[in-house]
């Protein structure tokens, strides 16, 4: 079984198109839309966490792909700046999901790369501005 937190990147022409439909219906793939904006004639941008056999999971990446829709791994792209980090510990009253936490021990905030789901709610509210969140 693979499962992996992705980012869908829509052309303004797929933006209509039932993508998700589609990855349950042809390739018994399980979903779950963690983030998503999309608008009218506007690049679309939708993480979704999925998950199914090895062998589902590869073909519904291809016909994502096949598409003309982009494909990230969300792990890839959400980083904190260890150099920025001042472990201030605002960003952990604010992280839904546990991703940011503080270290009991050392009073340091850690990042669990893996619980995070790019929310993006750290991003503002870091005062040093060391969470990068990039899709």
């Amino acid at each position: 079984m693979k499962k992996n937190r992705i980012v869908l990147h829509f052309p303004p022409r797929l933006i209509d198109k039932p993508i998700t439909y589609y990855l349950v219906k042809d390739y018994n793939l399980v979903f779950n839309i963690l983030q998503a904006k999309i608008m009218p004639n506007e690049e679309g941008i939708m993480v979704l966490e999925l998950n199914g056999s090895d062998k589902d999971y590869d073909k519904g990446i291809k016909f994502i792909r096949e598409q003309g829709i982009k494909v990230q791994e969300l792990t890839r792209d959400v980083k904190r700046n260890e150099s920025k980090c001042t472990h201030c510990g605002v960003c952990v009253a604010i992280c839904p999901t546990g991703a940011l936490y503080t270290d009991q021990k050392t009073s340091k905030v850690i990042f669990d790369n893996a619980k995070c789901i790019g929310c993006e709610l750290c991003v503002p509210a870091c005062p040093p501005r060391a969470m990068e969140v990039k899709f």
